[in-house]
């Protein structure tokens, strides 16, 4: 209590970042007209470029800060009893996660993972999103889910089945998606047998126990015959 995370001394700079930093304005000024995207592409190219006797002067300064980091954390971690300690801990590894998701879901993104089948009420919302009234996105939020919760299984019909036909396209693009993913040797990506089944569209598993019915009324007729 009393010590948070933004308390803790902020790691150094590398070498390369403190070059974008000091050269950043000036990049800026002689390129108005180019993207942020095309800057750091410059900015690279100009890094790469840079004599080592120019890179040692980035690099020694880090060293420099480094070195007054571990101290600023030293003595920041003298200051915090066992339960701030275990906090802290907690709150980093929960940072950590996070980051670790974001670059996943980007990295899944660059690769082209097909988008998740949408519920019927997904559908609802984002057909009804712009034209429904509200003071926020929060309580234009909060009127339609009331609205959906309100209608009959008839009107969303329409939504439940343009879900189920969702469900249909995203099996088969993961299924393609997948095999692309093995050839390029990242079968971590790919579900398992267990996911896949899970995820099943719901006219498959209509079908299942469709076809699971008559055999029971196959064996109902044998018994009475039986008796």
């Amino acid at each position: 209590r009393g010590i948070s995370s933004d308390q803790r001394p902020k790691r150094p700079l590398t070498a390369y970042l403190r070059f974008v930093m000091d050269n950043r304005p000036a990049f800026r000024e002689k390129n108005p007209e180019a993207s942020n995207l095309e800057l750091i592409k410059k900015l690279a190219g100009a890094w790469k470029e840079l004599p080592a006797s120019q890179k040692q002067v980035y690099e020694e300064a880090r060293k420099t800060d480094w070195k007054r980091y571990g101290e600023q954390m030293a003595a920041y971690k003298a200051q915090l009893t066992p339960a701030q300690a275990a906090a802290l801990k907690e709150e980093r590894r929960k940072q950590l996660a996070k980051r670790r998701s974001i670059r996943a879901k980007r990295e899944l993104n660059l690769l082209g993972k097909p988008k998740r089948a949408r519920s019927g009420f997904n559908i609802f919302l984002s057909e009804n999103f712009q034209e429904s009234e509200g003071i926020s996105p929060v309580a234009k939020l909060k009127k339609l889910f009331d609205t959906w919760q309100k209608m009959s299984p008839s009107q969303k019909q329409p939504y439940q089945q343009l879900a189920e036909d969702d469900k249909v396209r995203y099996e088969n693009e993961m299924k393609s998606w997948e095999a692309k993913m093995i050839e390029l040797g990242r079968e971590d990506l790919v579900r398992s047998k267990q996911q896949r089944l899970k995820k099943k569209p719901a006219e498959t598993a209509k079908a299942a126990e469709t076809a699971k019915a008559p055999s029971g009324g196959r064996k109902a007729k044998l018994k009475k015959s039986e008796e």
